[in-house]
Parts: C-alpha cells; structure tokens; sequence
C-alpha cells in the first residue's frame, strides 16, 4: 500500500493500517509548515505516524508531475489508500494501482463531498453523519461507494471532538473493508447524483456570526468550528473568537429583547454574556479577546 494523507483525521487511519500487518511501502503528506508566531516548521500528523514506523516519505509541493510521483509509480502498489491528503491525485497515479486507488472521506457520501464535511455536519445541525470509502475519480469525492460506517452527532459537540471520533471510525472503516477489495468481492454503489452537497473550506467571512440568525443557528456555528478555526465576531474594533455557547431557552426572551438589535449585548452574567439574536439570546460562555487568553 502506498498512504496519502496530512492532518490528524488521517493519522489513526494509516496507524491502522500498518498494525493490521498490512506492507505500507511509502506515505506521501504535504511539505512541512511553520506553525505559531515564530513560524517554526511541524511535521505533519501523518509523516509523524511514518517517521514512527521507519516508512519512507515523500512530501512534494505539487504531486502532478513531480520526480516523487514518478517514484511512488514505480513503487508499483497494490492500492493507494488517500485520506484527507489536500491535493488531486492525477489520473496516471489513481491508475497505477494495481488493485484500485480508494479514499476514506469523513461524511456519509454523497453529502458533504470536499474539503470541510466535518465542520458543515455540525454547523448544518445533522444529527447524523460518518465515514466512505469510495473508489477514487478525476471529480472531487465522485467515485463507487465501497462501504460507509455511521455516527450519531450529540447536539452539544465540537467539530474538534466529532473529527477525532471520526478519524477511529475511519481507521475501523478501512480495515474491515479491505480483504474484500483485495479480493474483489466489495460493493461498489455509484453515487446518486441528485443528493450530492458540498462542503468547500471555511472562509474566513463564513466564520463570522451573524446574530441576527436563530439562537440555534449561531450555537451551531460556534461548535461547528471549535477549536479551529474559532467563529468570531468584532468588539470596538476588535476581533472577538468565541468557542463555547448556550441556547438560552426563556419564553420571555424574544419579547423582552424584542426592541434591542442583533448583536447587543443583554445582560453580563457573573460567568457568561447575554447577546440578542433573531429569536431572542444566546450565552457566550468561553471567549477570547484579541491578543489574550481564552476565558
């Protein structure tokens, strides 16, 4: 098996991979970054994993048509398994899998096809969600379903939490589904065009809140992107990021806040802030000013 993956989602999924037995030949991640205020370069998730296991690394800046993906070519895999890896695959590399090139994709197919279905599932208020592996194809998260396992999503969890469990699942997922693909008796179920959704990168505007959205919207919102990337608002000028909330149930709420605008200030609690929204209040309970600590 030749792996593709970068971030923490796909760590587990190659972990598991190598401790089934099975033989990873190289793991191909994106290059290294620099993290923090002194833009010091990290490893990815997944180089970490393979630097664990002594398995060769390839790390080019862009895949197509690069000496690396030559390499990983002549390498001659029996599958390329991809996992949240951050680039297209070119059509001669999926092809150079002697068995198939396949992908584990953190939704249930064929919603949510990209690059941030874990972020909308919470954001939308889904109550369900999980993981595909599916063939891969030239289009984005298109290819046969081979097998789908899924999750319930608490009405009170993080995408932070949610992509962990998500991750374990997957690294179950690919594990029970692969003697069948290596022996060619697994399920291979074309995508019914008429259900798919998208789920781009978040923007930097799709962080903002707007209060003047339903209570349950804007809590959505604040746990769909905690940790990362923080829903925020702005304070006198300032950037604001607010990760924890409520929904603050009071039936009097929307009539005795009916007069302020979306967005005001309400009440200061002892540990909370009360913030008008379309349908009454919802209670900031962890933020973080700009510049200082969360509280």
């Amino acid at each position: 098996i030749v792996f593709m993956g970068t971030p923490t989602f796909a760590a587990p999924i190659l972990e598991g991979i190598i401790e089934n037995g099975y033989n990873v030949l190289a793991v191909v991640t994106q290059p290294d970054r620099p993290v923090g205020r002194k833009r010091v370069l990290h490893a990815s998730p997944v180089k970490e994993v393979a630097l664990k296991y002594g398995i060769k690394v390839f790390q080019p800046v862009k895949l197509s048509g690069s000496d690396e993906m030559q390499e990983i070519i002549d390498l001659q895999p029996d599958l390329i398994v991809t996992a949240a890896y951050g680039q297209f695959l070119p059509t001669k590399l999926i092809e150079s899998a002697k068995i198939a090139a396949i992908n584990v994709h953190g939704s249930l197919l064929p919603k949510y096809r990209g690059g941030a279905p874990v972020q909308y599932s919470i954001m939308n208020g889904d109550d369900k969600t999980g993981v595909t592996i599916i063939y891969m194809v030239k289009k984005m998260d298109a290819g046969n379903i081979i097998y789908q396992k899924e999750t319930p999503i608490s009405n009170d969890e993080t995408v932070g939490e949610l992509y962990d469990r998500l991750s374990t699942l997957g690294a179950e997922a690919i594990i029970e589904a692969l003697p069948s693909i290596i022996d060619g008796t697994n399920a291979s179920i074309p995508q019914d065009e008429t259900l798919v959704t998208y789920s781009p990168v978040i923007s930097r505007e799709q962080e903002k809140i707007d209060f003047d959205k339903p209570a349950q919207e804007v809590y959505n919102k604040v746990r769909g992107l905690n940790p990362w990337p923080g829903a925020y608002t702005t304070y006198l000028g300032k950037t604001v990021k607010i990760y924890q909330g409520l929904v603050h149930n009071c039936p009097n709420a929307m009539s005795h806040h009916a007069h302020q605008a979306p967005g005001t200030i309400v009440k200061i609690f002892k540990d909370a802030i009360g913030v008008k929204v379309q349908d009454g209040v919802f209670i900031i309970t962890e933020f973080q000013l700009e510049g200082k600590k969360r509280l």
